[in-house]
Formats: C-alpha cells, structure tokens, sequence
C-alpha cells in the first residue's frame, strides 16, 4: 500500500538544461497594474504595438472567417503568400508562413541545427533568440553588441566556425532600436561562409527612415540569404500571430515541411489578407509612429545623452543596473515600460499622450 502522506522523490521528466533558461518575459497586462493602483487606467509601453487599433476591414474578414473554424485552414496558405508575393515581388515559392517570426526562426534552426551545431547572433538582441536554440539543441553563441548598442558585424563574422549553421541578424535591433547600414551588411555577408544560413529578422522593417539601412529583400540574390517579416507590428495583427520569411525555394520548402501543421490559422489569414489592402493605412500610420519617435528621442537625451538612435517603433535607454528601478517607477506612475536588468529600458511609442505620460514618469525617475 503506498504511504500517500509521505514525501515521494520527484522523478525528472524534462531536460535539465531548461531550467537555466530564461522564461520569455511578455508585457505585463494594464488592465492589472490599474486595478492595483486604484487608476482608471493604465498604459502599456512594453510590447512594441501599433497603439492605432486593427487596419479598416480586418476585423469584418475575422468576423466572417470565424463562421467557419469548424474546418480547419489552408494549411499551404495559398492565397495569402501569393498576396504577399505580388506585393514583394518575390516568388511565391520562395515564402513561407508561420505563427509570428519568432516561430518561423525556430522553424528556421529546426531546418537548419542539428544537436551541437552553432547558432550565432548579437547580444542583447531578441530575448527569444536563446530560448529558440536551446530547444532545438543549438549551441548559442553569442557576440556582444557595440559600444553604439549595435551588432558588432565584424566580431560576429570572426566567430563563426565550422559548427556555425545560422546567423541571426536582427535588423532593427530589438530591444535597442539600432540598425547595420547597408556598406556594413555586405562586408559581413561576403566574410560569412556560403553554407551558412545568414537570417536578416526584420520584423520592424516598416518604421526605418535611414536610407543606408537595406531592405533585406534586395539581397535574396544570395543563396545563403533568408529574410523574416511580420504582420504583427506596422500591420496591427499582433493578437492572429502571423509572420512570414522569404529564402531560396529549398529553404523555405524545408521550413513548410517542419512548421506545425495549420499554425496559420484561418483568422490570421483572413486578417493578413484585408490589412494587407491598407498599405497607404499602414504608411500613415509608421509616419505618425516615426515622428513621435524622433520627439520622445529628444525629450530622453536630455535625460539619458547616450540614447541610441531608434530604427524601431520603441526607444532604448541603456540604464544598466538602474533598468529595474526605473521601471517600478514608471509602474507607480500607471506607465508599463520594458526593464532588461542589468542593461536597460525598451519603452514603445505610443499615442502622444501616451509618450507624454512616460515622459512625464521619466523625467520624475531620473531627473
């Protein structure tokens, strides 16, 4: 008879190695931060929304695609990469479709890794980057940022080896904002073995104003070259979840082959398809983003004077070992910011009065 009172010995049903692994941090919800501080509301500035609410006609095709979610989707998504590829210009064969970037990166190492094989990529970069290689069972190899808070190229180039499979080159930088301009991109990819899968995630790609960052889609004439997109960000389809890459037909054949099956889900389709008839919507909107951008830029280096230039629709404030801190203080003040401890603050642009709240809570924190 088992003792059901006593203490059994817990048996180990997951790998070890996870439990050094970071969770990956999601913006904490307003609607609690206000319950907690007797606010009618608060605001959040961590996540990297488009503050504008859904594009015209997006919510009428989820509507009217919900009708029918007792069928599953179409799992090769025909309609919507071959939308994408008349907008791009690109082949539609040459595109694959994923639950967010995020996912078509892991598919990426999955179709790339095997056990022991190298991942390289920036450091601070995406938070998801670790968590990707270490459940695919890729070394990560990590090269720290610049002194700018930018991708070292030349460093990264010096640490591939002949383990390296993929690199990661995050394009805007997330969370620093900070962008490789074009003359230092083709210097990299010339010094990178042609059997490494270089991944150029430009998930921000719609707010860059700096003529010298490339467009990642002029260099698919590089075999080696894959580039990840979303529709999360400038395109407000954050809550359907759907990104998209574009590399050789090989690659991005390889990728269909290990996605999970329908992640594209029949309302993520649906969405894609009506935001992506708002091109001029969406243009209006990165410019309104941009311009705040360049105004909350300001007001913070008169704060924090080494603030890097943003490509982004967030700003960074490289705090250090005050990120943390400031953080809680911009929380009591109902404003949710993004603290990476030890490093720094990733703040989203949002409505001007939005910005001017945070302002208002950055000034009072660090003045």
């Amino acid at each position: 008879m088992t003792d059901t009172g006593r203490q059994q010995p817990a048996l180990r049903l997951t790998r070890a190695d996870l439990d050094a692994l970071p969770n990956y941090v999601p913006g904490r919800s307003p609607a609690d931060l206000a319950r907690e501080l007797g606010l009618p509301e608060a605001i959040k500035l961590a996540s990297n929304e488009v503050p504008y609410g859904p594009l015209p006609g997006v919510v009428e095709a989820v509507t009217e695609a919900a009708a029918g979610v007792h069928r599953y989707p179409d799992m090769g998504v025909i309609a919507l990469r071959e939308a994408l590829a008349e907008r791009y210009g690109v082949a539609a064969d040459r595109i694959a479709t994923g639950c967010g970037s995020v996912a078509l990166a892991e598919h990426l190492v999955r179709a790339t890794c095997l056990p022991g094989d190298e991942l390289l990529y920036a450091w601070r970069s995406f938070e998801a980057y670790p968590i990707i290689a270490a459940t695919s069972g890729a070394t990560s190899v990590r090269v720290p940022n610049d002194a700018g808070h930018g991708h070292d190229l030349a460093a990264m180039a010096a640490a591939v080896t002949d383990r390296t499979r993929m690199i990661l080159v995050c394009n805007p930088n997330n969370p620093t904002g900070t962008a490789v301009r074009r003359v230092e991109l083709d210097r990299f990819l010339d010094a990178v073995p042609d059997d490494v899968l270089v991944v150029i995630d430009e998930a921000y790609r719609e707010f860059v104003t700096d003529p010298e960052v490339p467009d990642g889609l002029s260099y698919l004439d590089r075999p080696n070259v894959a580039v990840l997109r979303t529709l999360s960000k400038a395109w407000g389809l954050a809550g359907l979840r759907i990104g998209w890459l574009v590399a050789q037909p090989a690659v991005a054949a390889a990728v269909r082959k290990v996605v999970t099956p329908f992640s594209t889900s029949m309302a993520a389709q649906a969405g894609a398809l009506a935001a992506l008839a708002q091109a001029a919507e969406v243009e209006r909107r990165c410019a309104l983003v941009v311009a705040e951008r360049e105004r909350v830029t300001e007001a913070l280096r008169k704060l924090v004077p080494d603030v890097p230039t943003s490509q982004a629709n967030f700003v960074w404030l490289p705090l250090g070992d005050r990120a943390v801190d400031f953080g809680k203080a911009c929380e009591a003040r109902g404003v949710i910011v993004r603290p990476f401890p030890g490093d720094g603050v990733r703040v989203t642009i949002g409505t001007p009065a939005e910005n001017d709240a945070f302002l208002a809570a950055a000034e009072s924190a660090l003045a």
